[in-house]
C-alpha cells in the first residue's frame, strides 16, 4: 500500500470521528439556535474555508453557468438547508445514534431510486442487502414502538426525511459534476444556501449571551470541521482511494456518533436497537459494494450493448 493511500486511510478516520463528534457540538448549539440559523452559521464559516482554498486552487471564475443556477439553488435546497433541517429537527426526537443509523439507510434509498425511475439491474446480493436494510430499520424502529406517539415518531419521520433530500441533493448534482470541479460544486451550493438562509438566519440570530465559549467552540467546529475540513479531505479520498472505500467510511458515522452521544450526552439505545444497527451498517456496505461493482460491469456492457434493459441479475 502507498504512503499516500495509507495517509488518506488515516485520515478518514479521524474525519469519521470527527463527524460523529459534530453531532454533539450541534445538539447542544441547538439549546439555544434555531435549526436554519445554526445551518447558516455553519455553512457561512465552511464557505469562507472552502472558497479561500477554491480561489488558491483554481483562480477566482468558478461562478456558476447561468443555466445551471436553479440547479443549483434546487440543490442547496434539498441538500445543505433540507436535509440537515430534518438531521437536525430529528435531534429533539431522538439519540444522535439512532439518527445516524438510519442515515445509513440513504445508499438503499439511492438503489431503490435507481431502480424505480432509470430501470438499473438489482443483483441478488442488492436486493439482500435491501431486504437485510430494512430489517434493520424494523428492529430499530419496533423496539420504539410503546414511545412512537409519545414524539418519536417525529424524530423518525424527520430522520427519513432526511436520507429523501440527501438522495434527490445526489441525483440533481450528479447532472452538474461533469461541468465542474467538486470544490467548485461546493463551493456554489454553499453560496446558494447561505443567499436563501440569510433573511431567515439575520432576523432569528439569538441575543449576544448565547454565545458563550463553549457555544461558539462549537459552531466553529461545525463550520470548520463539518463544511470544510472534512469535505476538503473527503474529495481528496475519492481520488486516492476510490468511491467505494471512501463512501463506506460514512456507515461507521453511527458508531462514533453512538460512542460520542454514550460519553457527552448520556444517550443509550437498546441492545435490539444496537442489532438493527448492525444489520443497517453492513447491509448499506454491501450494497455500497456491489453497486459499485454492477456500475463498472455495466459501463464495460453498454459500450458494447447500447440497448441492455434493467432487471433483477444473478450476482
Amino acid at each position: 500500500m502507498s504512503s499516500d493511500k495509507k495517509t488518506m486511510y488515516i485520515l478518514m478516520t479521524i474525519i469519521v470521528c470527527g463527524w460523529g463528534l459534530e453531532y454533539v457540538f450541534a445538539k447542544n448549539a441547538l439549546e439555544n439556535i434555531e435549526t436554519m440559523t445554526l445551518v447558516f452559521i455553519k455553512y457561512l464559516i465552511g464557505a469562507t474555508i472552502i472558497l479561500l482554498y477554491r480561489i488558491k486552487k483554481e483562480g477566482v471564475r468558478f461562478w456558476p453557468r447561468r443555466q445551471d443556477v436553479f440547479l443549483y439553488f434546487v440543490c442547496a435546497i434539498f441538500g445543505e438547508i433540507g436535509y440537515f433541517y430534518c438531521e437536525y429537527s430529528a435531534m429533539s426526537y431522538l439519540p444522535v445514534s439512532l439518527i445516524t443509523i438510519i442515515l445509513s439507510f440513504v445508499p438503499v434509498v439511492s438503489l431503490l431510486i435507481e431502480r424505480i425511475l432509470y430501470k438499473r439491474k438489482i443483483t441478488k446480493l442488492l436486493l439482500l442487502g435491501v431486504i437485510l436494510c430494512v430489517l434493520g430499520v424494523c428492529l430499530i424502529i419496533g423496539a420504539d414502538f410503546e414511545t412512537l406517539l409519545s414524539g418519536r415518531l417525529l424524530g423518525y419521520l424527520f430522520a427519513f426525511g432526511a436520507v429523501l433530500s440527501w438522495n434527490a441533493y445526489n441525483f440533481i448534482t450528479a447532472s452538474l459534476h461533469g461541468k465542474y470541479s467538486s470544490v467548485s460544486l461546493t463551493a456554489n451550493q454553499l453560496l446558494c444556501s447561505i443567499l436563501l438562509l440569510a433573511p431567515y438566519a439575520i432576523g432569528h440570530m439569538p441575543a449576544k449571551e448565547v454565545f458563550t465559549a463553549a457555544t461558539i467552540g462549537g459552531v466553529v467546529y461545525l463550520g470548520v470541521m463539518g463544511a470544510a475540513i472534512a469535505f476538503l479531505v473527503q474529495v481528496r479520498a475519492l481520488h486516492i482511494l476510490g468511491v467505494t472505500p471512501t463512501s463506506i467510511f460514512s456507515n461507521f458515522i453511527p458508531v462514533t456518533s453512538t460512542f460520542f452521544g454514550w460519553l457527552f450526552l448520556g444517550e443509550v439505545i437498546s441492545p435490539i436497537q444496537f442489532v438493527g444497527g448492525a444489520i443497517i451498517i453492513f447491509s448499506a456496505t454491501l450494497v455500497i459494494r456491489e453497486k459499485d461493482k454492477l456500475d463498472k460491469k455495466n459501463s464495460v456492457s453498454v459500450e458494447t450493448n447500447p440497448s441492455e434493459s434493467g432487471g433483477i441479475s444473478e450476482s
